[in-house]
């Protein structure tokens, strides 16, 4: 009986010292320097408010994060969410307005085929129904919140098995 509750206790004292040392990044917290992503492929620049990055979090945990946890891509290691990646496709699809283009019809990496019997998609939305209801509004929260990811989580998105 001593030995557990002493186990209970030194599992509190470490969890209550590490809540102290780790602290999350909320939308709320972020400038609006860190919260400008790119729009297009003409450089034009979007701040997210702050309630679409966590729009865009959760739309993404919901929709997407089954097979893009932590910006990495399950069934192609080699090709994740990061924005080298991103930014070598064809197109490059390493602005907002490309990203949602890939979320309605998505192609393959070198831009040859359509993927969408494959990728989840508003044009796949009856073979995928978590894209059934997505609004374009939606997926520019998602879009931002992909972008946005490398200035929050750094190496950690897209970087694979080392962190994930």
């Amino acid at each position: 009986m001593i030995r557990i509750n002493i186990c209970v206790l030194m599992s509190t004292v470490l969890l209550f010292f590490f809540n102290l040392t780790v602290q999350p990044v909320y939308a709320t917290d972020l400038d609006e320097a860190t919260r400008t992503v790119s729009l297009d492929s003409n450089g034009k620049t979007i701040v997210l408010t702050p309630e679409q990055v966590k729009r865009g979090k959760r739309l993404f945990n919901n929709s997407c994060a089954q097979c893009h946890n932590g910006g990495i891509t399950k069934t192609n290691p080699n090709i994740g969410l990061e924005l080298e990646s991103l930014s070598l496709a064809t197109p490059s699809r390493d602005n907002v307005v490309s990203l949602i283009d890939y979320m309605k019809d998505p192609q393959s990496y070198d831009g040859q085929t359509s993927i969408a019997e494959l990728h989840p998609s508003i044009k796949s939305a009856e073979i995928f129904p978590k894209m059934r209801n997505l609004t374009d509004e939606d997926l520019l929260s998602i879009a931002g919140y992909i972008l946005l990811q490398p200035r929050i989580a750094y190496e950690k998105w897209g970087g694979g098995k080392i962190y994930y």
